[in-house]
């Protein structure tokens, strides 16, 4: 059998590494080729990852890194580069899939450089759709490749949802863990640090998605990339808390049916399904047992202790750039609360205040003019995180 080609956007983060997991699972580089990879400041992680899996071509984001990618891979036959063009020739270069893991505003240029060659695109970069969002579906449609979500709820949709009854479509369900404060008073919220807001209850990610699955911002961001992804209008879009993170996300037709997705909270399920569709592949991830199941819970989010919901709502409901200067302004704010000069509560108010000055903008053309909005919203979200 010819090996499948996955280049991977981030391999070094948290998806990346998840992804060449389920890769040596299923073979290694027996099965797969990685025409690229790329990262950020791990050069001795990337360099490391590039020679087991053999890739063709290796680059950095960091464009004063390039010689020490070099030095590391020097004798491999690897290429190298470095910086932004280095990035956008890696997501370029022809593959069967590409695995989208770069985190933040950073991942559309090259996730769109991917689209646009018609290459199959596992998108696990929520940017790219909340940021872009037409934008960035016109271009998959435009190469003729498929879009494969990678976050585990909106893949767990992907998969109940029937696309020969898209009209009976009634509601998409977005389940979410509640993170660690789920039970904290907005009082109590006011003292969470960094730290505490860092140690998810059920999934093991990144300081900054941690963060944002505390806050909630994690599924603010999914419910506009819900709405892009499945071409659904913001009424259908809801959003349950479910502490036991088993059942990933769900679909209600007309017709009363409820169809959901369970699993155990792992995200190789969802990077193993993207890999291998249409077809299911075996992955070791752990199979629920029902039997020790003792419940499964589920409450109506608060969104005034996590208004990070009700702005994403706001969002879709207003259109536009809207998705774009929520999400640039909370990558600021999320910054701050990290360094400790804002608190908790601060970051969705940062966020409210910076989406009031800058309601009304047209739908984005361009990625330039993604890019333009993205830049004055993080200007106003440091400028009003200066004053606070």
């Amino acid at each position: 059998m010819t090996p499948r080609r996955i280049s991977i956007l981030g391999s070094t983060g948290s998806i990346g590494c998840s992804t060449l997991d389920v890769i040596d699972h299923l073979g290694g580089r027996e099965s797969f080729e990685i025409p690229a990879m790329t990262g950020m400041g791990n050069i001795a992680l990337l360099a490391a990852q590039a020679r087991r899996f053999g890739a063709g071509f290796a680059a950095t984001a960091d464009p004063a890194r390039g010689q020490e990618l070099k030095d590391a891979l020097a004798g491999t036959g690897i290429e190298t580069g470095s910086g932004p063009e280095a990035i956008i020739e890696a997501a370029s270069r022809s593959a069967d899939i590409v695995m989208a893991g770069i985190v933040g505003i950073a991942g559309l240029a090259p996730t769109l450089a991917a689209a646009r060659t018609g290459t199959d695109i596992a998108l696990a970069n929520k940017e790219c759709l909340v940021s872009a969002g037409a934008l960035f579906v016109n271009a998959v449609k435009s190469g003729g490749g498929k879009l494969l979500p990678v976050d585990s709820e909106h893949n767990a949709i992907f998969q109940v949802l029937e696309h020969n009854q898209r009209h009976a479509v009634e509601r998409i369900i977005l389940t979410a863990s509640g993170g660690p404060f789920r039970a904290m008073s907005r009082n109590e919220m006011k003292g969470v640090t960094p730290r505490t807001a860092a140690a998810h209850p059920n999934w093991s990610m990144g300081l900054k998605i941690s963060i944002d699955s505390a806050s909630m911002f994690n599924k603010a961001l999914e419910m506009i990339e819900a709405q892009y992804l499945f071409d659904v209008s913001p009424g259908t879009i809801e959003v349950i808390v479910h502490p036991q993170s088993v059942i990933h996300s769900m679909v209600g037709y007309t017709d009363g049916s409820v169809l959901a997705q369970l699993g155990a909270p792992d995200m190789r399920t969802a990077i193993g399904y993207a890999i291998g569709h249409p077809r299911r592949i075996s992955l070791p991830v752990e199979r629920l047992d029902f039997a020790r199941l003792a419940k499964l819970e589920f409450h109506a989010p608060d969104t005034e202790r996590f208004p990070a919901l009700a702005l994403a709502r706001r969002a879709m409901e207003e259109g536009h750039m809207q998705g774009c200067v929520l999400n640039s302004a909370k990558e600021i704010a999320l910054e701050a609360f990290i360094a400790e000069r804002i608190g908790f509560l601060d970051m969705a108010d940062i966020v409210e205040a910076v989406m009031d000055d800058m309601s009304g903008l047209q739908e984005p053309a361009t990625i330039e003019d993604v890019f333009a909005a993205d830049t004055e919203a993080r200007r106003r979200a440091m400028e009003k995180i200066g004053r606070a």
